[in-house]
């Protein structure tokens, strides 16, 4: 079994508002075995001594498309399913490397990737996988362009385009239906449309998605397998409807107000801001290919969103930390942190990549925190995020080792 430790740690807990200087932590096999502020005896394969240096938990994203390789995303669904593919693993790597060893994705990647992953075949995050998302006809989801008629010759089962973050169905039985087979090919949670949005062709973002009957159904269905539902929406009443129906996160939410944060909070239901992804798309879309139509739809929900991070905190509502970025955006990642921290101090963004990312995938004790039997995730920043939350940002120039269970990933400590 291999083992590491840790020396001379300022260790880094969500919890608290400073490091806690001297700390020791060993590391054997993919966990934690012991955290310590006085020397840890033991023999191991390798000592590291982080003096002058934080020791904090791994990141969680609980918003990335992982096969999002272009901003045009109905243009992408015509690439071929190998370049998607071999190019989404380019994106994995990424993320890993800025120092998110577990991302939930938000539509699009299925069982594969995640099997690709934990079986070695290529580098990246553990994947909490959504499948495709579902979206009603003419909704978030639906890619096809305004024509005279909707043409019905869709490819079949066996056709899927890989480069198609979400499916079209409509109608009670349907959706049912959908969620048994993304659940049946290895979702470990399901993502519904249940508002308009900025990178559709079609819908404006202040439509409802599904009917409520048709989601309560989709909630019903996950809870049948212990599992649940987030929904993209972005108006307060699309998200009242959601909430109310059972959905357990609501992505992005900038056009919250008060009295449904308020209602969010008693339902339990979390919100995933991802503020990132509209200072992306307002600077950069139109250049890397957004479509005219989707670029206009940016202003709507830009501002509001920063002024939402506010109304979720002053209603108690847990915020996780999302930043769904598209193609060559997915560099950007890390700068949620610098957005977010301006208005709630780098401490809370802090731990809503940590803290509330695990609370969210139901890993409590397990992600989020350094502590004994949780996973050894595990990255070495050079400086105090906590004080300069820069620390984090960019492409992990600032984090010179990377663990994903107890294997080191990045290592330039080592040289």
């Amino acid at each position: 079994m291999s083992s590491t430790l840790f020396k001379n740690a300022a260790l880094l807990d969500p919890l608290q508002g400073e490091l806690l200087e001297g700390h020791e932590v060993l590391v054997e096999g993919d966990l934690i075995k012991e955290v310590s502020d006085r020397p840890i005896k033991a023999t191991t394969e390798r000592t590291i001594d982080l003096k002058g240096k934080t020791l904090m938990p791994g990141l969680i994203d609980l918003h990335v498309h992982t096969i999002a390789i272009e901003l045009n995303l109905a243009q992408q669904v015509h690439i071929p399913n190998v370049l998607v593919t071999l190019r989404s693993t380019l994106l994995l790597r990424g993320m890993l490397r800025r120092g998110f060893t577990t991302v939930r994705d938000a539509g699009g990647a299925g069982h594969a990737m995640k099997q690709a992953i934990e079986t070695g075949l290529t580098d990246g995050p553990r994947l909490f996988v959504s499948g495709r998302a579902l979206s009603q006809t003419g909704g978030h989801g639906d890619m096809r362009a305004r024509s005279d008629y909707l043409a019905s010759d869709t490819t079949c089962p066996c056709c899927v385009r890989v480069g198609a973050l979400a499916r079209v169905a409509d109608g009670v039985d349907g959706v049912r239906k959908a969620v048994r087979e993304e659940l049946q090919m290895g979702a470990d949670q399901i993502k519904i449309m249940a508002s308009g949005g900025v990178a559709s062709p079609t819908d404006p973002v202040g439509a409802f998605g599904y009917s409520e009957d048709e989601i309560r159904a989709i909630v019903e269905e996950a809870q049948g397998r212990q599992t649940y539902v987030l929904a993209h929406a972005y108006t307060a009443a699309a998200i009242a409807r959601a909430v109310r129906c059972g959905v357990r996160t609501i992505e992005h939410g900038n056009l919250i107000d008060d009295q449904v944060a308020r209602l969010m909070a008693a339902k339990g239901a979390y919100v995933v801001p991802t503020l990132v992804t509209y200072e992306a798309l307002a600077n950069e879309g139109a250049q890397y290919g957004l479509p005219p139509e989707s670029v206009a739809k940016i202003a709507d929900v830009r501002d509001a969103g920063l002024r939402s991070l506010e109304i979720y905190r002053k209603a108690g509502v847990k915020m996780g930390y999302g930043s769904d970025l598209l193609g060559p955006s997915q560099r950007l990642q890390s700068d949620e942190f610098r957005i977010r921290a301006e208005i709630l101090g780098a401490r809370e963004v802090i731990a809503s990549a940590t803290l509330v990312g695990a609370e969210v995938l139901g890993m409590e004790g397990k992600l989020g925190r350094i502590m004994p039997d949780a996973l050894a995730d595990l990255l070495v920043v050079d400086g105090d995020p906590l004080r300069d939350i820069t620390c984090l940002l960019g492409q992990g120039e600032r984090i010179p080792l990377v663990m994903k269970a107890g294997r080191v990933q990045f290592d330039r400590l080592a040289a």
